[in-house]
């Protein structure tokens, strides 16, 4: 492989990635991003432009996806529509993009016989219980509870379907929670920060008790790419880094980091099917490929977290009013 072609590598963990593959690899990166309010350009900043590449459009359009995926050695499809709230408030765009859009794409890629990563999401599986030790598998059924992880869940299946119906050289990833740099202030651990440094109180669904199982997007970014050289074909592979904290503990670390009092936040109406816990179990990545996460202490990962959010107020301060906007609007 020598170019890859990333979907929704402006967005968090896309931007993320292209920014690891280019420190890390020699391959070049083609960015198809649709660069709705979730993507930014600037995401893609200071990366050499003879490597990286950025086409605008959407994954959903045939001619284009096709056009794109036979220029590619590889795909890792990172694209969709991510964020639960908006997935209750309208379904719509995520059966567009999740679904329609990952169809396109296995299609183009099937035609091209363009190897193909699929990056999905741990809520596919549902969750689990508080008081359960249990941790998500590559065997643990699905059982999806929101519009956005039902069509995550979709565009899974999708994948396998055309594994063993196509003969398509894919595999797939299912990773928890992210944090780290470039993630949109709609998220929980960035809009935390950022109401932090505007002085307002952050604030905290329900009680605080759920459960994630976090991990820095560079491990993240790391796992994929060793999926994308070292997986087996039609194989599911779970990225976690054990860094399970509620909601309520994560919230005090970034009060405690950001120097205010651990009890400086209030608590709003709990979301809709609001899942409790979310645990990944990544032994089949340990012991199959060599993997092992860089950031293995929560604390250091949030704190340069809070660092790059400082630094780089440009970067978010366009976001902020419209997603407080947006959350103003269902009283959260």
């Amino acid at each position: 492989m020598s170019r890859l072609l990333v979907t929704g590598g402006a967005g968090f963990i896309g931007s993320n990635f292209v920014h690891y593959v280019v420190e890390h690899t020699e391959y070049d990166v083609t960015v198809l991003d649709k660069l709705t309010y979730a993507g930014n350009e600037a995401s893609l900043a200071g990366l050499p432009p003879q490597r990286v590449k950025l086409v605008v459009g959407d994954i959903a359009d045939e001619d284009l996806a096709d056009s794109m995926v036979a220029e590619a050695d590889a795909v890792v499809h990172y694209a969709a529509e991510s964020h639960n709230d908006n997935s209750l408030s309208d379904p719509t765009p995520f059966l567009h993009t999740n679904i329609q859009g990952t169809f396109t794409l296995l299609e183009a890629a099937r035609r091209h016989a363009t190897r193909f990563h699929h990056v999905s999401t741990d809520e596919v599986y549902g969750d689990l219980k508080l008081d359960d030790s249990a941790k998500f598998t590559p065997e643990t059924p699905y059982n999806p509870s929101s519009p956005y992880s039902s069509t995550k869940a979709s565009s899974d299946l999708l994948v396998r379907a055309w594994v063993r119906s196509f003969g398509l050289e894919a595999t797939l990833s299912n990773c928890s929670n992210n944090y780290g740099p470039r993630q949109h202030v709609e998220k929980f651990i960035p809009r935390q920060i950022t109401n932090v440094i505007d002085g307002v109180r952050p604030r905290l669904y329900g009680k605080g008790e759920n459960v994630r199982d976090w991990i820095h997007a560079d491990d993240h970014s790391s796992g994929v790419l060793a999926v994308l050289e070292r997986g087996r074909t039609g194989e599911t592979y779970l990225i976690g880094a054990d860094g399970e904290r509620n909601n309520l503990e994560v919230v005090r670390a970034i009060l405690s980091e950001m120097g205010k009092p651990a009890d400086a936040f209030d608590h709003v109406k709990d979301r809709p099917g609001h899942d409790m816990r979310y645990a990944i179990d990544a032994s089949k990545l340990r012991e199959e490929l060599g993997w092992e996460p860089g950031f293995t202490d929560f604390e250091i990962g949030l704190r340069d977290t809070i660092d790059w959010y400082r630094e780089n107020e440009s970067w978010w301060r366009g976001q902020k009013a419209e997603a407080e906007a947006r959350y103003a609007k269902v009283g959260h």
